[in-house]
């Protein structure tokens, strides 16, 4: 069932990542020891999903009657989707294929969320075949009666353990060896990590604050305004969220103060980023100034967007061989 984000407690960091994802439509990956809640996380996203436009509606319908997902009786979806297929799934039941091709888990999760738990636990080839969608935002699938495209506009929330047993870095109960641990973080391929924008850690509870966090609908409420900025800010082009933005327009929409774009690019000089994570992290930061209604990105919106990145350097190591991926 749903959860209600009140009834998480601590985690404000992975909340606030969350809620940032949510709202630029931001892949977000959750690492974590068992037990942490990162399930519980993604499964509180579903209440916080923004609400479908009038034109979105009707074209997440069509998507789901095509993949014989809506039922009968009924003319237009409720609710964005919200699909979680199990780590055994095949190739072709994620990305769509077969002889007579049919839709995948990605096409039946466009204009919501494919939640990947267990992450690493996904076959290296099936995870694989998410980059080309995650890029174009659909999925094309040939065969010799043609070539077939279906949409795959999904914002991307996976989560995974450490480690194979999951207890990482909890040495009494981690008994798995460096090698154990790079082998296990190795199964899902640096292109794909490249193509997650949030990464959070999930620790103990930081902080256990007692009383109940804010609610699932209070969240919503200042997420939709941040979508109503974008809904504004990308009126009169094809794309909704922060996170489709291409080159051109994050030049555009994401210009940084002289001092601030010289920060980053001497953080993207020493750690080795390739452009890719550059373009993510102004993406991310374009979103999280627009929670504070900032049109200009600041100081401490970049210095956020970056802290989501502090994960993924900590467990697939630095990008020096950033120039050699595509």
């Amino acid at each position: 069932g749903e959860v209600d984000f009140s009834d998480i407690l601590g985690q404000e960091f992975a909340k606030q990542a969350t809620m940032i994802a949510v709202a630029g439509h931001h892949n977000i990956l959750y690492i974590g020891a068992a037990g942490r809640g990162k399930t519980m996380l993604a499964m509180a996203i579903p209440k916080i999903m923004p609400l479908m436009s009038k034109e979105e509606r009707l074209e997440i319908s069509k998507i789901q009657s095509i993949c014989g997902l809506l039922p009968k009786d009924c003319a237009l979806v409720k609710a964005r989707p919200f699909r979680a297929p199990h780590h055994t799934i095949s190739a072709s039941a994620l990305c769509g294929g077969g002889q007579r091709p049919r839709p995948g888990e990605i096409t039946m999760a466009s204009g919501g969320v494919l939640f990947l738990d267990e992450f690493a636990e996904f076959r290296p080839n099936v995870l694989d075949g998410l980059r080309q969608p995650l890029e174009e935002k659909c999925i094309r699938i040939t065969r010799l009666g043609g070539s077939y495209t279906f949409p795959a506009d999904f914002m991307l929330c996976g989560a995974m353990n450490p480690c194979r047993c999951g207890f990482y870095p909890d040495r009494s109960r981690c008994h798995c060896t460096p090698g154990d641990i790079a082998r296990y973080r190795g199964r899902i391929s640096r292109p794909i990590v490249d193509r997650m924008d949030i990464c959070v850690e999930i620790n103990a509870r930081e902080s256990i604050k007692m009383e109940k966090g804010e609610s699932s609908i209070s969240i919503r409420e200042k997420i939709m305004q941040v979508v109503e900025i974008q809904r504004k800010r990308f009126a009169k082009s094809t794309i909704l969220w922060n996170a489709q933005m291409d080159a051109q327009m994050i030049l555009r929409y994401c210009q940084l103060l002289p001092e601030d774009e010289q920060f980053l690019q001497e953080i993207y000089v020493q750690k080795g980023m390739s452009v890719r994570s550059l373009q993510k992290v102004k993406k991310v930061a374009r979103t999280i100034a627009d929670f504070s209604n900032s049109e200009q990105i600041l100081r401490p919106h970049l210095a956020q967007a970056l802290s989501f990145r502090v994960m993924e350097e900590k467990y697939w190591g630095g990008e020096s061989n950033a120039s050699t991926r595509h």
